[in-house]
């Protein structure tokens, strides 16, 4: 059984303070052909993989945005709901992509906060 637990209203404030001015920008690329309209439906549904990679995200201190683009390499011609599995696909690939990249980041000269390995490995 799945249990959801929102933070509370001063968990949820100091949340969205720290997110203040964090963006995270993407670009999902895929070889299939996809029309203007298609790669813009794809990038709106990796929006959902910040979503589930990153809390808070799409507040409205930050400037999160996906870009798509395509090679035009293979057709999609025959294969049913194409587009909904292009949009599954890019939403998991960019939260993937996400939790690799936290995972992975070492800190600079001067950082102030602890790297996800620093705090955890």
């Amino acid at each position: 059984i799945a249990r959801v637990v929102f933070p509370s209203a001063a968990k949820f404030a100091a949340l969205n303070r720290a997110a203040e001015g964090n963006t995270t920008l993407a670009i999902v690329a895929t070889d299939a052909r996809l029309s203007k309209a298609q790669a813009k439906r794809m990038a709106v549904a990796a929006q959902d993989g910040i979503a589930r990679a990153l809390v808070p995200s799409h507040t409205p201190f930050d400037g999160d945005l996906v870009f798509g683009v395509s090679t035009g390499q293979r057709s999609t011609d025959g294969i049913e709901n194409a587009d909904m599995l292009i949009g599954h696909a890019a939403a998991t690939s960019l939260s993937r992509a996400i939790a690799r990249a936290i995972f992975h980041a070492r800190p600079e000269p001067g950082d102030i906060f602890p790297t996800w390995q620093e705090k955890w490995a």
